[in-house]
């Protein structure tokens, strides 16, 4: 096998990993690593070749995630339409994530957990949650673009928008795990809700 055969094999073995390790840990934080090991096609010991430890798999996971995320704000376009479009826009693409959404909503529990009992009492943590953060400045130039248009109340600023948007990414991945609504159904569900919260006065 040449060079860029083999860096191209090494390359969608590691990926097949840190999609199985996502999928898996999204569901159960605990999941060992020859459960993901499996999901992902390989062995235990191809899987340490990779990563050598739980910590060096869930540090890769926190860097796909951020990749995921800033994708997810490129196809977002934010800098087209009305603002509230705009947003609109962002929370279906943060929608789509799907497992890694789920995951970082529970890194942010573990988080909050370690921070009420303190970190001897809490349970496995995964990456940093900080990565689940919109504050940038294309989310707020589409706020404040919203403000101007009137598609978006003036009297709400960002950081509360930002929560606003993840409490119902929150509400809509609650509902999809538990399977009463088809993900289409959800996904209109959350679109019209937060249109609604977001919404100028008329």
């Amino acid at each position: 096998m040449s060079d860029p055969q083999q860096s191209a094999t090494r390359a969608r073995t590691r990926q097949a990993i840190i999609d199985a390790a996502i999928g898996l840990l999204a569901q159960n934080r605990a999941a060992p690593l020859g459960e993901i090991a499996t999901a992902a096609g390989v062995g235990r010991t191809t899987l340490h070749r990779y990563f050598a430890d739980r910590a060096e798999l869930l540090a890769a996971i926190d860097v796909e995630g951020d990749l995921r995320l800033e994708q997810a704000i490129t196809r977002a376009r934010l800098d087209e339409g009305t603002g509230a479009e705009a947003l609109l826009r962002l929370c279906q693409e943060y929608f789509e994530l799907g497992d890694l959404l789920s995951l970082m909503f529970g890194e942010q529990q573990a988080t909050a957990d370690a921070s009420c009992f303190g970190p001897d009492e809490a349970g496995p943590a995964g990456g940093g949650s900080e990565s689940a953060g919109l504050s940038t400045p294309a989310f707020e130039a589409a706020v404040r673009r919203g403000q101007h248009d009137g598609s978006i109340d003036p009297g709400l600023p960002a950081y509360w928008l930002e929560s606003i948007l993840w409490a119902h990414l929150y509400t809509a991945w609650s509902f999809t795990t538990q399977g009463n609504l088809t993900r289409y159904e959800v996904l209109r569900l959350t679109l019209r809700t937060l249109d609604g919260a977001i919404a100028g006065r008329r």
